[in-house]
């Protein structure tokens, strides 16, 4: 089984003025198919895995029986694929609130209010590149933390809800160097909270 580039549910201009239509293209058609691309030659080595679902691959890294620099590409482009994936599906132009998980942020956290500013800080203070997490951990508690590069929270036996792409690809066009204000702006975007 191939994976193939998710389409979006919305055309690339639709997240202005907070995420270019320049940086959506470039971020879905160049960067997310590098990882499927990437993806697909690492899996059709193995075709015992080929079938497994991608987040039981990566819960199960570990234990895989697979070359190392494999586990690796499997690990980066796997991670990227299923990251980036979830990302597109989070974002829209109009909110579609989950009135189940704004309850329990607001149980966990306080207040939504409370909820960003933790977010914010995991992601502002994210050295390098990589992703800030809202996931459900193992106990089924919420929890937030950031991972390098592609890393998923798949990795750590947890279920992603809301990730941030705090790589520079996802903001440098219209943002430069200010990933605060990239940060504070898409959750104009987010559709979920």
């Amino acid at each position: 089984m191939k994976y193939q580039l998710p389409l979006l549910e919305y055309p690339y201009n639709a997240l202005e003025p907070y995420i270019d239509a320049q940086t959506m293209e470039i971020h879905h058609t160049k960067h997310h198919q590098a990882y499927i691309d990437n993806l697909n030659k690492v899996l059709e080595k193995y075709p015992k895995i080929e079938g497994q679902k991608l987040e039981d691959l990566l819960k199960s890294l570990n234990t895989l029986t697979m070359d190392e620099r494999d586990k690796k590409m499997l690990r980066n482009h796997g991670a990227g694929h299923l990251n980036h994936t979830l990302f597109w599906q989070i974002m829209g132009a109009k909110k579609e609130l989950d009135e189940k998980l704004v309850a329990e942020v607001i149980k966990e956290f306080g207040t939504i209010d409370e909820f960003k500013k933790l977010f914010n800080q995991t992601a502002l203070s994210h050295f390098g590149s990589g992703w800030a997490w809202l996931v459900r951990n193992k106990e089924g508690k919420l929890a937030i933390y950031s991972l390098p590069n592609q890393d998923s929270p798949y990795i750590n036996g947890h279920t992603p809800l809301i990730g941030l792409d705090v790589w520079e690809h996802a903001y440098y066009l219209k943002y430069q160097n200010r990933r605060a204000d990239y940060i504070a702006n898409w959750w104009n975007v987010l559709k979920l909270i």
